[in-house]
């Protein structure tokens, strides 16, 4: 079993903000496999195939800065392995439209990465970071919680998609098969096949 959890917060208020690319990827995954999140313990979750791997997809309700207690709950829960779970959340510092996945690394300032390195106790796991970019001039915190502009639209939803790729191919092939194909690929430039 998988385990593929994207960050954000709960709530219309913050639903379209760049905090929350990780909710979104997932919303697009649960389309296109037509099933829908329910609400269970510390999550919104459900289950889906790929190639006849089961994954479990979850958004915790706990708010961004409180994720590790949500994460660490459903590892527990299912007894999964830390190699088999991968963290989807958005990242400041890279450019938007860019996506970077990692089998383990620091939390960057990002507080959903630091609550999960606290509860689950290592930072040891994979992660996919999904750049929004930054404005200098804008306190970051504001600036996470902001929507997406409408002229950057055409790149998010580039890599909504690629990330939504790059996830199946964790759970199909493998993170090395992951990291070849999507660290190089700049969503905003190329065809999405």
């Amino acid at each position: 079993m998988y385990l593929i959890a994207g960050l954000g917060n709960p709530g219309l208020r913050y639903r379209k903000t760049r905090h929350n690319l990780g909710f979104m990827v997932l919303d697009r995954i649960a389309q296109k496999e037509s099933v829908k999140f329910k609400k269970k313990g510390q999550c919104q979750s459900c289950e889906v195939f790929f190639d006849s791997k089961r994954v479990v997809l979850a958004k915790p309700t706990t708010y961004m800065n409180r994720s590790g207690i949500a994460i660490e709950s459903v590892i527990k829960k299912y007894n999964l392995k830390i190699p088999r779970i991968i963290i989807l959340c958005d990242d400041l510092n890279l450019p938007l439209g860019k996506i970077r996945i990692r089998k383990k690394g620091s939390h960057g300032g990002h507080k959903g990465l630091a609550s999960i390195i606290d509860y689950i106790g290592t930072s040891d796991f994979p992660r996919l970071r999904m750049g929004i970019g930054n404005d200098p001039e804008i306190d970051s915190i504001k600036f996470v919680l902001s929507p997406f502009k409408r002229s950057e639209l055409q790149a998010v939803e580039s890599m909504i998609e690629a990330a939504t790729l790059a996830v199946r191919e964790f759970v199909v092939k493998g993170i090395d098969s992951a990291m070849n194909l999507y660290n190089s690929l700049n969503p905003c430039s190329h065809e999405i096949s």
